[in-house]
């Protein structure tokens, strides 16, 4: 996979043992506003690349019911406008300033980060050997990550395990987003039929994200947390964890997997 332009940058580092010195290679970690019918409401801390695809996956996630993103027109950089003529900015219960390490700090409570999202209703089911695929093929597809180790990941799989997309970020809920706002763009919502996979643990945001894209199979290498596992129960979302090696853990819907 290509590593989007701007993604690294250059900067000198000592290597010990020993004190050589030397180039290496960074992961960008630079500010997106997101504006929504010329209003900001968003800065979060982003990875350039698939700026438009990101604003769009944080407002689909947001109940904000977007329809289009584009460059702003006074060009100004590190912005994204965003057509959403239905938004209803009043019900955004929290100043909208994330970091690229957790998309859900600085929201006040449990009900401020909640989304309308039905419970997902999929009959998908797939077989455990094509679970464990996943992890695999999605850091095969991390051109940015093999560079610099800095970056996190989400992949979108087809229901025989084909990787449909991947996007990489400093922020794993930015991974997310940018992944859910490529398949917006395709047309492919509700996720009814895919799998998600991401790179690292399994939070309540990543979560939350899955739900409201409709999505029954969320795969993570890592492990989930206690309020990713009660809210994925709660929307009937397949949680799986620790898949590598061969093997995982499925803490919820565990009848979508097929031994």
């Amino acid at each position: 996979m290509e590593v989007p332009p701007h993604a690294t940058r250059r900067a000198p580092v000592r290597r010990m043992p020993g004190g050589a010195s030397e180039d290496d290679r960074l992961a960008v970690e630079e500010p997106l506003e997101i504006r929504i019918n010329g209003t900001a409401v968003a800065v979060t801390m982003r990875t350039p690349g698939h700026d438009e695809e990101l604003a769009l996956g944080f407002c689909l996630t947001e109940g904000l019911q977007p329809v289009a993103a584009h460059p702003p027109e006074d060009l100004a950089a590190n912005v994204v406008e965003v057509e959403a003529p239905d938004a209803d900015l009043g019900r955004v219960q929290r100043s909208f300033y994330t970091s690229s390490s957790c998309g859900v700090c600085g929201k006040g409570a449990l009900e401020a980060v909640a989304v309308d999202a039905p419970r997902v209703d999929s009959d998908l089911a797939v077989p455990f050997e094509v679970v464990s695929t996943l992890p695999g093929l999605l850091g095969a597809a991390q051109a940015t990550f093999a560079l610099t180790g800095g970056l996190h990941a989400t992949g979108l799989f087809s229901a025989g395990g084909e990787l449909l997309c991947a996007r990489e970020d400093v922020g794993r809920h930015n991974a997310m987003d940018k992944v859910l706002g490529w398949a917006f763009g395709e047309g492919l919502l509700p996720l009814s039929r895919s799998m998600l996979c991401v790179s690292g643990r399994l939070s309540f945001e990543l979560v939350q994200k899955a739900a409201v894209a409709g999505c029954p199979v969320l795969v993570a290498v890592g492990a989930p947390s206690s309020l990713a596992v009660e809210l994925g129960a709660d929307r009937g979302i397949t949680l799986c964890g620790f898949v590598r090696d061969g093997r995982a853990g499925v803490y919820t819907e565990p009848s979508r997997i097929l031994a």
